[in-house]
């Protein structure tokens, strides 16, 4: 598009010709063309052009003025950066009369112009609209903000976007003439008057400028819909939308009202109105109130990217401002402030307000009563500045008028500013929101094979970090090891046999076992008996094994549970899984029990022959004599019986100490291993879609802790989607 060309006669100095292909441009360079710009525009006539588009090859070589530029076209847009603004190929295919916008290098000439786009209508469209770009994209994210629940503040638990987008505060106490600044800015009467706290939620005033002839509307954030050609009725809604919230009370809220206001008498701005500070609470607030609104308007001014507009009356003593006390504190070296002096006209005699600030003249309460038209009140405003003696050299610097472009300037400069820190906190937060979805889960399908799919899902989950801590690849598998290892022999070396061997209940048991007819050679019976008593001792520690290694496997399934993330959305299925998989441990135990125990029954039900045929007889040893004389009695007889019987069941011990180790592992963690959840996959799948729903059931607090991402992601990709719709200056 250009905007302007260059009379030819010139023959200043002007930025040398440049070939985009071998001289991309840096940011600094970007800068130094901007300023380069600006220099040449201040030496040219009013109504001679510049040509904006091609600044790079702006200029003449010799003293000639340059006659083909080379500038490239991308296929599907053109990026030309003018102040931030970037438009389309099409768009500036027609307006420079470019029949086609192939890819590639092109020409063409300085005899191309446009007369439609001057130095002052040309720029000054440009200028508004990338202000109107700038700021109207702040008021739809702010919008947005709002809808999702994002109005800045004490919610810690995300980061706020609110807080990260420049805004206008509105601040004063009651009566400075707070509202009569922003119906003179607006030129509309449409706020709620009275007595005391009027204002008691913050008010989004956003401000959009349309064509001449256009009528003017507004339209709340609340309302969408709906138009408001009534500024009367503007002013109900307000007042019916704050009692929605606080009620009939004078009561105040921090959730702010949207009200957008289209009209061609207003610039592109956003104002955030505040309730106005006060001293004291008057009848029907609580205590607390001066305080809260303090605290409230504190929360907004604080914040480093809000503009503060102070707003003091004039014939007040500024020192005892409550709104510039309030600016000092917050921002003491007043580059966030700006001050406005309300009410000049009512000044004492022979004072004047010739300090740095804003000087506004209200419309009387007679004019008020009167209802005379805002139009007329700023032309009355603008005829009391160039009359005024004190005045009068300032008038063009002074006024509602002078205000709103001031800050409308102002803020479009800032936003221009923070736009890069808005789009990484955007970018930033929509990365950590959309891990944080993927930790929480995404919402569970309604079909009953969806959510047959998604329970089976989580089963095998749950079963492989299960299977990982028996195989070692999680702490808790080593404990079984450590059941076989240290607690099977420590309970095996404190079995009773010392007693159970010891002489007298020897000779006891081989007694009886003899009957009223001794043994003739070795007491056999009473071998027997010693030996079936001593291996029923071996139950004991072969049962306690298995039911410690059913502990560690139990422990297990509850740190799996646990450690299952996609499980801890569904309370009702982490107690069915674990009752499901209690159930089947306790059968795989009941089994290793009965082969534990089978194991030492055999050793009972079928003794080591050979180990007794290798033990040496009496006979031998007492050589050739009659065995009559062998007392078969004695002490060292019955010493030796028990002897042998200990050493049978040392053997048997070892072999125990090996076998139910296998038997447990075979029965217990085997079978845990392969199915653990067999019968559980056997049951589920016979529910229905009802009760496949319960399982579901999620946690009540990861549900609204998931609406709550899923609210807040969708708020970051819509600002995203706004930013990128909208182009901006480096």
């Amino acid at each position: 598009m250009k905007l302007a060309s260059i009379p030819y006669g010139y023959s200043g100095e002007a930025p040398p010709l440049l070939d985009p292909r071998q001289h991309p441009y840096s940011p600094l360079q970007e800068e130094s063309l901007q300023h380069k710009f600006t220099a040449l525009a201040d030496q040219f006539p009013r109504q001679s052009k510049v040509d904006l588009e091609n600044l790079g090859s702006l200029g003449s070589q010799d003293g000639k003025p340059a006659t083909r530029r080379w500038t490239h076209y991308p296929r599907q847009s053109i990026s030309t950066a003018i102040f931030g603004l970037t438009i389309s190929g099409d768009r500036f295919a027609r307006q420079t009369g470019q029949a086609s916008m192939q890819s590639g290098w092109k020409v063409w000439n300085d005899s191309i112009t446009d007369s439609s786009f001057s130095d002052e209508a040309g720029i000054s469209t440009r200028m508004t609209a990338t202000m109107e770009s700038l700021i109207g994209l702040v008021n739809r994210i702010q919008r947005a903000c709002t809808s999702l629940g994002d109005y800045g503040g004490g919610d810690n638990a995300f980061s706020s976007l609110w807080d990260a987008l420049p805004s206008v505060a509105v601040v004063g106490g009651q009566s400075s003439g707070k509202s009569s600044v922003l119906e003179s800015i607006v030129g509309r009467d449409f706020l709620p008057r009275g007595s005391g706290i009027v204002t008691r939620r913050p008010l989004v005033l956003q401000l959009q400028k349309i064509d001449d002839g256009q009528q003017d509307y507004a339209e709340f954030g609340h309302m969408p819909r709906r138009r408001f050609t009534d500024f009367g009725l503007v002013r109900k809604e307000i007042q019916d939308e704050t009692d929605r919230i606080t009620g009939k009370t004078k009561q105040i809220s921090p959730v702010p009202i949207h009200l957008s206001i289209y009209s061609a008498n207003v610039v592109n701005l956003t104002l955030i109105d505040l309730p106005g500070l006060t001293k004291v609470a008057v009848e029907g607030q609580a205590e607390t109130i001066v305080e809260d609104i303090e605290n409230m308007v504190r929360g907004y001014v604080e914040k480093p990217n809000c503009i503060i507009l102070a707003i003091s009356p004039a014939n007040q003593d500024i020192a005892t401002s409550d709104a510039i006390k309030l600016a000092r504190d917050v921002d003491p070296s007043g580059e966030r402030t700006f001050g406005v002096l309300t009410k000049l006209d009512l000044m004492d005699k022979g004072t004047n307000a010739l300090d740095p600030w804003v000087g506004i003249v209200n419309r009387s309460q007679a004019d008020i009563n009167r209802n005379i038209d805002m139009i007329i009140a700023r032309r009355k405003e603008r005829e009391y500045f160039a009359t005024s003696p004190d005045y009068g050299h300032l008038s063009s610097k002074m006024g509602s008028e002078y205000l709103a472009k001031l800050l409308s300037k102002h803020l479009e400069s800032v936003i221009r500013a923070k736009i890069p820190s808005i789009t990484s906190l955007i970018n930033k937060s929509i990365d950590e929101l959309e891990a944080e979805m993927d930790h929480l889960g995404r919402p569970i399908a309604v079909d009953a094979g969806a959510q047959l799919y998604t329970i089976l899902e989580l089963c095998r989950a749950f079963d492989r970090i299960f299977k990982e801590h028996l195989d070692g690849g999680r702490p808790g598998g080593d404990r079984i090891y450590g059941v076989f290892d240290n607690q099977l022999p420590a309970a095996l070396r404190k079995l009773p046999f010392d007693r159970h061997l010891s002489l007298q209940n020897v000779r006891k048991v081989v007694s009886e076992a003899d009957g009223y007819q001794p043994h003739l050679i070795a007491p056999e019976q009473g071998y027997r008996r010693l030996i079936d008593g001593a291996l029923n001792y071996f139950r004991g520690p072969a049962e306690a094994s298995v039911d410690a290694v059913h502990f560690v496997l139990k422990e297990l399934v509850r740190k799996s549970i646990g450690e299952t993330q996609e499980l801890k959305r569904f309370p009702t299925l982490q107690a069915t899984i674990a009752g499901a998989a209690g159930e089947a441990l306790e059968k795989f135990r009941e089994e290793s029990k009965k082969t534990v125990v089978r194991l030492v029954d055999m050793e009972s039900s079928y003794l080591t022959v050979d180990f007794f045929r290798r033990l040496p007889q009496e006979v031998e040893k007492v050589g050739n004599q009659p065995p009559s004389n062998v007392d078969r009695y004695a002490e060292g007889h019955f010493r030796r019986i028990g002897s042998n019987v200990s050493s049978y069941i040392g053997m048997v011990s070892e072999t125990l100490k090996s076998t139910i180790p296998k038997a447990v592992v075979y029965c217990q963690v085997r079978e845990a291993k392969q199915s653990l959840l067999n019968y559980f996959y056997t049951q589920i799948g016979r529910k229905e879609g009802k009760q496949l729903a319960e399982l579901l059931d999620e946690d009540p607090a990861l549900m609204e802790r998931r609406q709550q991402c899923a609210k807040r992601l969708e708020l970051y990709k819509a600002a995203r989607d706004e930013v990128d719709s909208v182009a901006w200056a480096r």
